[in-house]
């Protein structure tokens, strides 16, 4: 994968994981209403029509993802990693932090749990989904450790604020689900071995390649914004990124 530096920004640097993903995402008026639209943001929403842009920033041994937006309709997460990024863009960073804040920012247009009739959250381990692309460019990039961040209706599965995980094969899973939960009061939902319960999910198929994974889900109505789902998704990734010592 190619990056170019992005002047301006600190030493933001940008690539793509796909250009078939784009969409314009202002179109989401329940995501544009509550985005800080600076200098940044825009830039940010400009690139996602052409696809599903990556972010990197700072530098360390450890490299991190944090990822939003595999359901489009899930808007929470998606407004607090925009929000992360751009609190990150000017930190001194000792550890290579990679963004993606509108996985599929055409179903995030469209507030579709699908793209293109997909759910990215049970394609992960199809070859060329773009879930499969998001995974694959992690393996490749050297990623440690992905955080995965959702938001979950009432009456749906979850159902409530939480944080999932698996013990086997990779342990480390279990452990970032327990730290999040102290730190922020998420019910750890945690399985003995990874994709045991069904197959296709980022965390799963993250883990299974041995890149420890958590996925992260704060209560919100599907394709709405709930009060204080914004703040509770941005602390998790602030939980996340704490475990690793930033």
């Amino acid at each position: 994968m190619h990056f170019e530096k992005i002047e301006g920004f600190g030493n933001l640097e940008m690539g793509y994981i796909s250009d078939f993903s784009g969409g314009f995402i202002s179109r989401n008026t329940h995501v544009l209403k509550r985005l800080e639209l600076n200098r940044f943001t825009q830039f940010l929403l400009e690139k996602c029509v052409h696809g599903t842009p990556i972010f990197k920033l700072g530098e360390g041994n450890n490299k991190i993802l944090m990822l939003s937006g595999i359901h489009g309709n899930e808007l929470p997460p998606q407004i607090a990693n925009v929000r992360l990024l751009n609190d990150l863009l000017f930190m001194d960073l000792n550890t290579t932090v990679y963004v993606i804040p509108f996985a599929a920012p055409k179903a995030t247009m469209n507030n579709e749990r699908v793209f293109n009739g997909m759910d990215l959250n049970r394609s992960s381990h199809i070859k060329n989904s773009l879930s499969n692309l998001i995974v694959e460019s992690a393996h490749d990039l050297g990623i440690n450790f992905v955080g995965d961040f959702h938001s979950t209706a009432y009456n749906s599965n979850p159902g409530i604020e939480s944080v999932f995980s698996s013990k086997s094969p990779s342990p480390e899973s279990y452990l970032m689900a327990n730290y999040i939960s102290k730190s922020m009061g998420s019910e750890v939902i945690s399985f003995d071995y990874a994709g045991s319960s069904y197959k296709g999910a980022v965390e799963d198929v993250c883990n299974l390649k041995r890149i420890p994974a958590v996925t992260c889900e704060v209560l919100s109505p599907f394709a709405a914004v709930g009060e204080g789902s914004v703040d509770r998704s941005y602390w998790q990734m602030l939980s996340f990124l704490e475990y690793f010592g930033i």
